[in-house]
């Protein structure tokens, strides 16, 4: 493989932010799915991830600038047996083994990809089984994984419904099926919605969750939390109150000398539940006191 510096096009005295901005070009510029027609491309690619693999991360550009390891991010002298605890294959199962994918914990370049092409491309980056490098000559070890990795950002109303999009690598909105009592993480798997190869079957779509932070409610399974300000009058005399439900506001009885942080059980006003119907929303009352002193309420104090 050539000097990592050479492929990225900078001078060894570049800056981090010249060498990240150099990366970014040339894998916008050598990206597969934009040259389909040339072969080499994938080749040109790999090489490009391994060379910032190496002089992106800092600690390893710096083992790089003394010479401790080579253009491949080998250590120098790992080839001879019993090279020290470094050597042989142990040093290339922790450098990655020639994968320009594989790193050493560093996921600087997985994060700019995904930047750019989407989180499907990246999750996928570490399973797409190049050996880059001049000496390599490009050659495949293996056949890439065929699944493709998505996240969904999901909100409460997503949660809902029971559905969200997601947009494929393509740039094709998809509506996936969320099932009922879906949680934070939970990944979704949509059977031949993945890469399809000549010769072997497609592959899966896996949908990971995101659950995204909601203004007003909090998502505790198929129930839903949400803290409401009560006045203070309405909480010493009692009276109504007006709460917002996924389906809209309604008015909630409020009892004679209601506390702060009681808690009122909405039936049925909460997300689909995973064996049928519906959890229920629960209102968290907190006294609300006016702006303004009011010294009535004061001297009503003082008195007691």
């Amino acid at each position: 493989m050539r000097n990592p510096y050479t492929i990225l096009g900078v001078g060894e005295s570049a800056s981090d932010k010249e060498i990240k901005s150099a990366f970014r070009k040339l894998a916008k510029q050598f990206h597969p799915d934009a040259n389909r027609d040339d072969p080499k491309a994938k080749e040109r690619f790999a090489e490009i991830n391994h060379a910032y693999e190496i002089v992106g991360d800092e600690k390893r550009r710096a083992q790089f600038d003394r010479g401790e390891i080579d253009n491949e991010g080998k250590e120098r002298f790992a080839d001879f047996a019993g090279a020290g605890p470094f050597g042989g294959a142990r040093w290339q199962q922790r450098a990655g083994g020639g994968n320009p994918f594989a790193g050493a914990g560093f996921a600087g370049a997985d994060d700019i990809l995904s930047e750019l092409f989407g989180s499907a491309f990246a999750g996928n980056v570490h399973n797409a089984n190049f050996r880059g490098g001049a000496q390599g000559g490009g050659a495949r070890r293996g056949a890439a994984s065929a699944d493709i990795r998505l996240k969904a950002n999901v909100n409460v109303e997503d949660l809902a419904r029971g559905r969200v999009e997601v947009r494929f690598p393509d740039g094709k909105p998809v509506s996936v099926s969320i099932p009922a009592g879906a949680g934070d993480g939970q990944t979704i798997r949509l059977k031949g919605r993945g890469q399809h190869q000549p010769g072997r079957p497609p592959g899966d779509a896996l949908v990971t969750l995101r659950f995204r932070a909601h203004e007003r409610f909090e998502v505790r399974g198929s129930d839903l939390r949400s803290q409401v300000p009560l006045p203070l009058a309405t909480a010493v005399k009692g009276g109504k109150l007006a709460v917002e439900t996924l389906d809209g506001r309604i008015s909630l009885t409020i009892p004679k000398w209601t506390t702060s942080g009681k808690t009122f059980r909405l039936k049925g006003k909460g997300l689909p539940a995973k064996g049928g119907g519906h959890g229920d929303l629960l209102i968290v009352v907190a006294i609300d006191l006016p702006d303004d002193p009011d010294q009535a309420i004061i001297d009503l104090f003082d008195k007691t």
